[in-house]
């Protein structure tokens, strides 16, 4: 069984993700920052100084803070742009790369047709001549 562990947390996928888990968090961690710090107080001046995270409804003694949710609402839209942009980018590079790829092949193929063509040749040759 930990001879499996091992197989399983050394695959590429694993660390990766772990990767991407850790700078996710650490990227949220800078988003709700600049909402909080920037965007609110800037939302705040524009609507007449108000703080969104102070923002708050009671009732029967119940304290609905909406304000911490719409401040939420802004860090998701927020990190959800910047992930679309990255996946547009990582998208177009690995659409660039597949087309080299693909042009790199047709080019070997075109010069390996190339060589058949000049061995089915010299063959001819060689049956006319016997």
């Amino acid at each position: 069984m930990l001879k499996e562990f091992k197989e399983f947390i050394s695959r590429g996928n694993v660390i990766d993700l772990a990767v991407g888990v850790i700078m996710g968090a650490a990227f949220t961690s800078i988003v709700t920052s600049l909402v909080s710090n920037l965007i609110n107080p800037l939302i705040g001046l524009v609507l007449g100084k108000i703080d969104l995270s102070k923002m708050v409804v009671q009732v029967a003694g119940a304290n609905f803070k909406y304000g911490s949710f719409v401040e939420s609402i802004i860090n998701f839209l927020i990190i959800a742009i910047v992930v679309f942009f990255i996946v547009k980018v990582v998208n177009k590079m690995v659409r660039k790369s597949k087309k080299e790829e693909e042009t790199e092949e047709s080019d070997n193929e075109a010069e390996m047709l190339k060589y058949l063509k000049k061995i089915s040749e010299s063959l001819d040759k060689d049956k006319a001549e016997n």
